[in-house]
């Protein structure tokens, strides 16, 4: 079998809340998924290629627990991770690269000012800088949200996409908000698109129910990794065997 260009990462995304992890559906009824140092760990024994960690309460007193878990986790793992939540300033990025992180994703902050991309980029490198775009396709297109997927922008999807590229950002991290929590596939339309639109890796996020839905994320949405949460915590499909599966389908992965 023949496999090209870089290969596909696998990256499974714990949401943080009062130092638990926890899961919903379209972005609300959370329910709690465990330690969030202990599956880490766990995801990196069993091969995930990258982690993203969300504090999704970033208020004052959870930004110190989240720094001090962020620490525990750099510790424990030996993959990169990012974080994110609650990033609105240089001042965010550089206690959270401090306390261990490899990068940082920025979202609602970087709608409010552009301009934080490229100060990260220039501070740090592109590679640390991810933009989290959480979009939803409303009746005239997509546009993005702002604060947990509470407040619609008039920002429309891909030119915020090609913004942020322009930015210096180092990697898109999208997530319709249609798909999330539902398990029934990936939106590979704007993912195809987006991916055909900026230079820099696009990871697919919201959707992920079963395997297929993985390799259909890097076949149909030409992805460069994709994220999911609930089936991992939940041990419905299992980091190794996805692998296999993707390896077998001619998918270029790293077992």
């Amino acid at each position: 079998m023949r496999y090209n260009g870089l290969a596909k990462r696998i990256v499974p995304c714990l949401d943080v809340k009062d130092g638990q992890t926890v899961k919903g559906t379209h972005f609300v009824n959370l329910r709690q998924a465990g330690d969030p140092v202990e599956l880490g760990k766990a995801y990196s024994d069993a091969g995930a290629d990258e982690l993203v960690f969300l504090d999704i309460t970033a208020t004052v007193d959870g930004r110190k627990t989240f720094a001090d878990m962020v620490s525990r986790v750099a510790r424990n793992i030996n993959i990169p991770f990012t974080v994110g939540g609650g990033i609105n300033a240089i001042e965010d990025v550089d206690r959270l690269l401090g306390a261990g992180a490899d990068k940082i994703s920025v979202n609602s902050a970087a709608l409010r000012r552009p301009e934080l991309i490229d100060e990260i980029s220039s501070k740090y490198g592109s590679q640390v800088c991810v933009c989290a775009i959480d979009a939803r396709n409303d009746a005239d297109g997509w546009h993005c949200y702002v604060k947990g997927g509470r407040e619609r922008t008039e920002r429309r999807l891909m030119d915020w996409a090609r913004e942020v590229a322009d930015r210096g950002a180092g990697e898109i991290l999208f997530t319709s908000m249609d798909h999330d929590g539902v398990k029934q596939g990936f939106a590979y339309e704007p993912l195809a698109e987006m991916a055909d639109l900026v230079p820099i890796p696009v990871i697919a996020s919201g959707g992920a129910g079963k395997m297929e839905d993985f390799y259909d994320a890097f076949t149909l949405g030409k992805a460069d990794a994709a994220l999911a949460a609930s089936v991992f915590h939940f041990g419905e499909i299992k980091i190794p065997e996805l692998k296999l599966y993707l390896k077998d389908k001619g998918i270029n992965v790293r077992l």
